[in-house]
């Protein structure tokens, strides 16, 4: 309301208490909200009221509410600020409270109490000129007198000293050069204790003072503190572009004055930091200036919208990402064969064709990573010669179960407009090794499958075709990456489910099943020595000749692999186990080994049903045709 006197407050207002901190004319700040009668005054008063009128309310501080609605007020504050509720946000979690968002008016003093509940309201006075804001500086000046003016004067370049001394770059610096040109100068001294960092004490004191010669007063040996301060500072250490936006985050905390109503909460220590980790990361120029261009969005932007968080997360993937760093190949062929020879038995094949690539990666060094397709049944050892292969190579390894897949978007991901969005596999699989050439091992190719989601196997098409996976560009970073140094190898069952487009991309080779022989070695090699260190036996306990061996393959597996042979010298190192664990003295296999040929029919075969838990009725068929 207007009059005479100039713009007015109403003359009643709903007091809200705090104890958190101090709202100065000019200056806002958000309140938490959660006691009885502060609730009370923000559903019945702002969140009902329809006019201008109802968003005014009085702040008085250093008051606590009572948590319970039927306990007595404390005594009041006698100086208060009247403010305006420019925003009010609720939320369940984890209690029920409000957040409201205040823009201090002007002083007014508390004359009386009208009610106390559901809320305060109390009869005010009001003590500062709400149209001082809107007074040019210029005006009023002849009225000021020789003290004042001086005090006036004296502020005005303390403060002008101040941000002479501070990174004009940092916005609420910016924010404050502005102010400091447009406000009046009566109303310098409860801007710059608002912006500036002070405990709530002081600011009590210069609310309480309502004279302007007073506040003056009170404000500038704040404003001097800051100043020695930051001098001291400046002379214990050279300052340097990082530490002179520490100092200004200090000097201006940047949460408490804000004059459009928005949270300015950055943190430019962590956005500094995180410029250096882009521009570190050696990424190529098109993904750098996506990057940059992300990062100062993310600049301005408040720490409370949702999309800060996507785009932190967005900038930090592309920092981690292995844009230049790869492993040194290890390029020896005689250990190379030395070790593909220890860890495989057989397998010539495969162990050729990594021989060959090696032996071709001595002559030509730029030599894009073949795409293997090894085909065979289960237990063959596809997956762990890809394990082998890495080893061998010196490269990281990391495998991708792809059976069951049926969404493009685990391959390419997901575009970053989608709720909780995701890079693909590929992308994923190359921040968890952290270098651009790694083996990757996609299992399971055959058994991709299709839906509404879009078809796997069509994504791959670019990943496994090394004249565009060069440039494979996933959807969740939208700028293109380097696979041509991958070595991609898949593995398949069968290559009837494989599309043919897939399949032409892939250079196939053929797995077969292993002879009894050879798996009578794989057995004495790997096998057997694995299943006593798993079970903790010692060769001296355990020994099974291969006679033996060769018994439980003929007539207890029938597999190509050795995964079921594996788990049948697992069993017998069972049976073992449980006679060591009672204190029985293993020396020999005299159980499980047949003595002369004529007990092969009988002993042996019912030691090792035993252990091997085999049918009675399969024994007997067994023990017929031993007999035949």
């Amino acid at each position: 309301m207007t009059s005479d006197g100039g713009i007015k407050i109403p003359s009643r207002l709903p007091l809200l208490l705090s104890h958190e901190g101090v709202l100065l004319p000019g200056s806002t700040v958000r309140f938490s909200v959660d006691s009885p009668r502060n609730m009370q005054l923000v559903s019945q008063r702002l969140l009902r009221g329809t006019s201008l009128k109802s968003t005014i309310i009085g702040v008085i501080p250093n008051t606590r509410d009572p948590e319970h609605d039927t306990d007595d007020l404390p005594t009041l504050h006698k100086i208060g600020t009247a403010g305006i509720a420019v925003q009010v946000v609720g939320s369940n979690w984890p209690k029920p409270h409000y957040s409201l968002l205040i823009t201090g008016l002007c002083r007014f003093r508390v004359s009386s109490l009208l009610k106390e509940r559901p809320f305060v309201l109390a009869e005010v006075e009001q003590l500062d000129k709400l149209d001082q804001y809107t007074t040019p500086a210029t005006e009023g000046a002849a009225a000021e007198d020789e003290e004042l003016g001086e005090l006036s004067k004296k502020f005005y370049q303390a403060a002008v000293q101040l941000l002479g001394m501070l990174d004009m770059s940092v916005p609420v610096v910016a924010k404050f050069r502005r102010l400091l040109d447009s406000l009046p100068r009566e109303t310098l001294p409860d801007v710059v204790a608002s912006m500036i960092r002070t405990s709530n004490k002081e600011k009590l004191q210069v609310l309480d003072a309502v004279s302007l010669e007073e506040r003056f007063k009170k404000a500038l040996p704040m404003l001097t503190k800051q100043i020695e301060g930051l001098k001291l500072l400046q002379k214990t250490r050279k300052m340097n572009p990082d530490n002179e936006k520490r100092v200004t985050n200090k000097m201006f905390p940047g949460r408490q004055f804000n004059l459009d109503g928005e949270d300015e909460e950055e943190d430019g220590d962590d956005a500094v930091a995180l410029e250096k980790k882009v521009h570190g990361a050696n990424m190529p120029d098109a993904a750098l200036r996506v990057c940059l261009k992300e990062l100062k969005r993310l600049k301005k932007m408040p720490q409370s919208m949702p999309e800060y968080a996507l785009t932190r997360n967005y900038l930090d993937l592309m920092v981690e990402l292995p844009w230049s760093k790869s492993t040194k190949d290890c390029l020896d062929i005689r250990a190379a064969r030395t070790l593909l020879d220890n860890d495989h038995y057989a397998m010539d094949k495969l162990k050729r064709r990594v021989l060959e690539y090696l032996a071709v990666r001595q002559l030509k060094t730029s030599l894009k990573g073949p795409i293997l397709c090894f085909v065979g049944p289960p237990g063959v050892g596809k997956t762990s010669v890809g394990r082998s292969i890495a080893r061998t190579l010196g490269r990281e390894f990391h495998r991708i179960a792809l059976g069951g897949v049926c969404d493009q978007s685990d391959i390419r991901g997901h575009r970053r407009t989608y709720v909780g969005s995701m890079p693909g596999r590929i992308i994923n699989g190359l921040k968890t090794v952290g270098v651009n050439n790694p083996v990757f091992l996609l299992d399971e190719v055959d058994k991709l499958g299709k839906s509404l989601q879009g078809d796997p196997a069509a994504a791959l098409l670019e990943v496994l075709d090394p004249e565009q996976n060069h440039s494979f560009t996933d959807h969740y970073l939208n700028v293109a990456f380097d696979l041509s140094q991958v070595l991609f190898i898949a593995t398949a069952n069968t290559t009837a489910t494989i599309p043919p487009a897939l399949l032409d991309r892939m250079e196939v080779l053929q797995v077969p099943g292993y002879t009894q022989e050879e798996r009578v070695e794989i057995a004495h090699r790997h096998l057997i020595p694995n299943q006593l260190e798993q079970h903790g036996l010692t060769p001296q306990q355990l020994h099974i000749p291969q006679e033996t061996t060769q018994d439980i393959i003929s007539r207890y597996t029938r597999e190509a692999g050795v995964r079921s042979l594996e788990r049948k010298i697992g069993a017998i190192c069972r049976a073992v186990a449980v006679k060591v664990a009672e204190g029985h003295r293993v020396t020999k296999t005299e159980d499980l080994i047949p003595e002369s040929p004529t007990q092969q029919g009988g002993k042996t075969l019912s030691s090792l049903s035993l252990c091997l838990r085999l049918p009675e009725s399969e024994l007997t068929r067994y023990k017929t045709s031993t007999l035949i």
